[in-house]
């Protein structure tokens, strides 16, 4: 079996540098693996372990055809059709197309003529990318779905879409967290990386780490530290790593909540120097409206966070409620001010959670990603 040959199917991992070291192990028990994508992160270097089984094949684009204001726009991957070439070609055993694009559509027309297993794997789940309340995806997904071999889901909310909505069988998925930080390279960062200066920083920190969009729910953080001003509280800091389009709308926000000494902006901050933030915080917030994961939340962990993480992520899975952190409605800044209140009023819990967070994220690695992968292929090729 590890000389069987493997495709991966993934159009687009422009945010998904941790794609590299899930495929560092993956290669040593499936040395013959080729990782279709259309899209590479920044500075994506083929030399680094892993990545050497990566190729590109025509550009990845997404066409937005509906916004969403509290969520992802709605539209569709554009992908090159030449991809059925490459695989006609290399002849894989196994082809593990990621959720619904025209790569999986392509895998499954010519599956009797390549002769391949499908594995599909889905990232996660929301209501915008699941489109639940569209007939005729649903329906195209379901006709999808029953050539699937197996499918892999990266959380419980994705396995239940795959159930609920697509009806497929609960012996064919296996959940297997497999997006995922690698904290060796994490921690490895810190050594070379320049250390942001927090000096005269009022503590306790609150960290934000993303995009400065409306998806990003960045407008109710802001409301529930206006909340806590109206109680009396202002002794911590909001920091606010990132760049977007809204800045300038939270920035009024900021002024009319009264807030403006409790907020620091650090704007783009690049992906090398992230673990001295997460560092030198002590509390990380993620209030998106809508993520089918959420990568940040994972990393924050790495270092020791408690979370503060809203129920539209997926992520949300990772925490425990009242052990490493909270979930909290990010429609709703009443009950985040409420959760960031705990911590104002008890800042023993920020170190106690935190070892928690570590003690969760410890068991969920880039080595156990890709072993969920090795043992699923595994099982598939004997069936």
């Amino acid at each position: 079996m590890p000389n069987d040959r493997i495709a991966w199917l993934i159009p687009s991992v422009e945010l998904g540098a941790y794609w590299q070291p899930v495929l560092q192990h993956f290669t040593k028990a499936f040395e013959n693996t080729i990782f279709y994508t259309g899209q590479v992160w920044p500075n994506f270097d083929a030399k680094m372990p892993g990545a050497s089984a990566i190729q590109i094949v025509g550009k990845a684009d997404f066409v937005e055809t509906q916004k969403v204001e509290t969520g992802y726009g709605r539209g569709f991957i554009i992908v090159s059709p030449q991809i059925i070439f490459y695989l006609l070609k290399y002849k894989p055993r196994v082809v593990l197309p990621q959720a619904f694009s025209l790569w999986t559509l392509l895998s499954v027309l010519f599956k009797t003529i390549g002769g391949w297993k499908i594995v599909l794997i889905y990232d996660g789940s929301s209501p915008n990318t699941d489109f639940r309340d569209s007939t005729f995806r649903t329906f195209a997904r379901r006709w999808l779905a029953q050539f699937a071999d197996a499918f892999v889901a990266n959380s419980h909310a994705g396995e239940r879409y795959l159930l609920e909505a697509l009806k497929v069988p609960k012996n064919k998925i296996f959940v297997k967290t497999y997006l995922v930080p690698d904290a060796d390279a994490l921690q490895k960062q810190l050594t070379t990386a320049e250390r942001p200066n927090l000096e005269g920083v009022q503590q306790p920190i609150f960290l934000y780490v993303g995009r400065i969009t409306q998806r990003k729910g960045l407008k109710t953080l802001l409301k529930a530290c206006g909340k806590l001003r109206s109680r009396g509280y202002d002794n911590y800091t909001l920091l606010i790593v990132g760049t977007g389009d809204q800045k300038v709308e939270l920035e009024q926000l900021i002024a009319e909540e009264k807030i403006k000494d409790r907020i620091r902006w650090e704007g783009w901050v690049e992906y090398g120097r992230l673990g001295a933030y997460f560092q030198q915080s002590d509390v990380f917030v993620f209030p998106t409206y809508e993520d089918v994961w959420g990568m940040v939340v994972p990393e924050a962990m790495v270092f020791g966070k408690p979370i503060l993480c809203s129920k539209g992520a997926a992520a949300a899975e990772l925490i425990v409620e009242g052990e490493n952190g909270y979930i909290f409605d990010p429609l709703d800044p009443e009950e985040l001010a409420e959760k960031m209140q705990y911590f104002l009023d008890r800042p023993d819990l920020i170190d106690s959670m935190g070892r928690r967070s570590q003690e969760i994220i410890a068991h969920t690695t880039p080595e156990t990603a890709a072993q969920g992968f090795v043992d699923v292929i595994s099982q598939v090729l004997k069936q």
